[in-house]
């Protein structure tokens, strides 16, 4: 085996496209983990880079198998390259599934996590040598992320957001004041939950309200700051 690996091993234009192929696929990984460094996801820059980088190099089991198959030309269209994808995209879903957070009601790392499942896949193609598959995945990768994550940020859409205020158990106000304050600052509410604890002394309202403009939870976020009667309220964004 060894004997039959060194004159191929030494072939300068073998070892010059594995190295484009691996280089490439860590500079496009880590260009699309740049981006999710940058807008603070958990794995961004290093993750995406090795991601890539690391199904690339698996694929070049299948690109390069006369390099460590016997006989390699004899039986190169009996191994199948598509069970490697096939095997590397289930391993992925693992990873991608822990970059998924579950805060209380909220979800985040979505995106995270379809833009890891992305990269592996983007590592396959640069891994057998589909550079312009390749290539036009990279840039419509980037290209949603950035630029759609602008277009999200400006389109109009419903801002949903979990709500909780506190107030003292004998300072409660009645729940229809409570939805005027709340509607009068453009909200709409679904799901209202009722607490009460006896031993800590506090009443507590939970909702999930709703509003075309994000805005509205600045301003009732500072309308509560200025109730004597409240002790504690939260509003907590949904989404990723």
């Amino acid at each position: 085996m060894l004997t039959a690996l060194a004159p191929l091993l030494d072939t300068p234009e073998i070892i010059r496209e594995i190295t484009i192929r691996l280089v490439g696929a860590l500079l496009v990984g880590a260009a699309i983990g740049f981006e999710r460094t940058y807008r603070g996801r958990p794995a961004g820059f290093r993750t995406h880079a090795l991601v890539c980088m690391s199904t690339s190099l698996l694929m070049l089991l299948t690109a390069f198998e006369e390099l460590w198959v016997p006989g390699g030309e004899a039986v190169k269209f009996t191994l199948d390259p598509t069970r490697m994808a096939q095997g590397i995209m289930t391993g992925i879903g693992f990873l991608g599934a822990g970059a998924i957070l579950r805060d209380g009601l909220s979800v985040r790392g979505l995106t995270t996590a379809a833009s890891i499942w992305t990269t592996a896949a983007i590592g396959i193609m640069v891994g057998i040598g589909f550079y312009i598959p390749a290539g036009i995945a990279a840039v419509l990768t980037l290209g949603t992320l950035s630029v759609f994550g602008w277009l999200e940020a400006h389109l109009p859409a419903q801002f949903y957001a979990h709500f909780s205020v506190r107030f003292d158990r004998g300072a409660q106000i009645p729940e229809d004041e409570l939805r005027r304050i709340v509607t009068t600052h453009g909200f709409s509410i679904a799901n209202l939950n009722y607490h009460f604890d006896a031993r800590s002394k506090f009443s507590e309202f939970a909702m999930v309200i709703r509003s075309t403009r994000k805005d509205d939870a600045r301003r009732l976020s500072e309308t509560l700051a200025s109730r004597r009667d409240v002790i504690e309220f939260q509003i907590k964004p949904t989404g990723d």
